[in-house]
């Protein structure tokens, strides 16, 4: 009996003790059923896809993942970095919210310095002197400079395309060029006196490299188009801000991928805001403006637009070597890191000279870089028929 009776006494805080178990399983049960239901039910607009969760992910330092392979397998002790700790539950919040990396100040200075912008970038080839201190540097400055009026030098006797062979008219655009940052201008071409942070103009950009490529793709039997849309005026007609550029040029490519089918590839045209002394070669006694190739690695198709990048780099390497400056991928909080290239498996942006080319140095550029794109299309064009 009196087992019992100290049994009795005790069944109170027992009943209480399973009701609130039961009552906490429940609320977690019907939380899930909510979370379910938010991410099967929810319009397109607001769930969370692959994309999402790979942009979180990509917030996170490599070696955290070690850790989680580690507690399925214990191989995985050794591979992690000596002294490096597992991250607290806090900080990888943090980190996934803000896109911080606490105790690294780079990755919040470098959005408001220009010198630590390299902190987003990877160098998957070098070329010639690429390293991280001679890494493209995108131009920034407020609209109202880049859509000034401004007199360009040599706008009329510097046509795109002065050669006798004349351009074929192909009806099937294989090839569609465009420029996000299309006022982007070059000093040479610029009245003398003009600031680097005022090297833009309405007439003579980097829109006239788009138009020499073009050309020279139609040349060899590529169908392309160029897109002239002032970027610039559209992004003030909206008070957007230069640093949305990107998302004011999506809709261009958008629109011409449902209007034209028989499109297959995208370029960026841009050019570089480092001096002249890092985007110039000489080959066979003649200058060339260098080109650099940028991939966002915050998209999907990154794999797909890196290898067409790294195969046309080589190609230019193998014929003119010190021409191509190398590929680069750029991912993180501070930049773009998509660059529109989530559209297409086929889209790249090219980084064409820099602020000292002149445009006969970049024409030149152009007809090589058609050369050798068209050689690794028609070489892909095989491929696929043979397989």
């Amino acid at each position: 009996m009196p087992h019992y009776q100290k049994w009795k006494k005790k069944r109170p805080n027992l009943v209480k003790q399973g009701s609130k178990w039961l009552g906490g399983a429940f609320t977690i049960l019907i939380l899930l059923f909510i979370g379910i239901g938010f991410l099967t039910g929810a319009k397109t607009t607001y769930r969370i896809y692959s994309d999402t969760i790979q942009g979180w992910t990509t917030q996170l330092k490599g070696s955290s993942f070690i850790y989680l392979f580690e507690m399925e397998n214990r191989m995985f002790t050794g591979a992690h970095p000596e002294g490096e700790n597992f991250p607290g539950l806090s900080t990888l919040s943090f980190q996934l919210l803000t896109s911080l990396t606490p105790n690294d100040p780079r990755s919040l200075l470098g959005r408001e310095i220009p010198g630590l912008s390299s902190y987003n970038s990877d160098i998957i080839i070098a070329g010639e002197g690429t390293d991280y201190t001679t890494i493209p540097i995108e131009s920034r400055a407020p609209i109202d400079v880049v859509q000034k009026d401004r007199e360009a030098v040599g706008s009329e006797d510097k046509k795109p395309n002065q050669d006798e062979n004349k351009p074929q008219n192909i009806k099937n655009k294989k090839v569609f060029i465009y420029s996000t940052h299309n006022r982007e201008s070059f000093l040479p071409q610029l009245p003398k006196g003009t600031s680097i942070n005022e090297a833009y103009s309405g007439k003579v950009n980097v829109s006239l490299i788009s138009q020499r490529l073009a050309e020279d793709l139609e040349k060899n039997g590529i169908g392309a188009e160029v897109d002239h849309t002032d970027i610039s005026k559209v992004l003030k007609d909206k008070g957007m801000e230069y640093y949305e550029s990107y998302d004011a040029s999506r809709p261009v490519v958008k629109e011409a991928m449902s209007r034209e089918d028989s499109l297959q590839y995208f370029f960026d045209i841009h050019r570089d805001s480092l001096g002249r002394e890092y985007t110039t070669t000489t080959i066979d006694g003649k200058n060339y403006a260098r080109v650099v190739f940028v991939i966002g690695a915050d998209n999907k198709n990154y794999e797909k637009n890196l290898k067409i990048a790294s195969d046309l780099h080589k190609r230019i390497e193998k014929k003119y070597p010190g021409l191509s400056r190398g590929v680069i991928t750029k991912k993180g909080s501070g930049v773009d890191g998509i660059y529109n290239q989530d559209l297409s498996q086929h889209s790249l942006l090219f980084e064409v000279g820099g602020l000292g080319n002149n445009l006969d140095e970049l024409y030149r550029t152009a007809d090589i870089l058609a050369g050798i794109f068209s050689d690794y299309y028609f070489d892909s064009e095989k491929v696929s028929k043979n397989s």
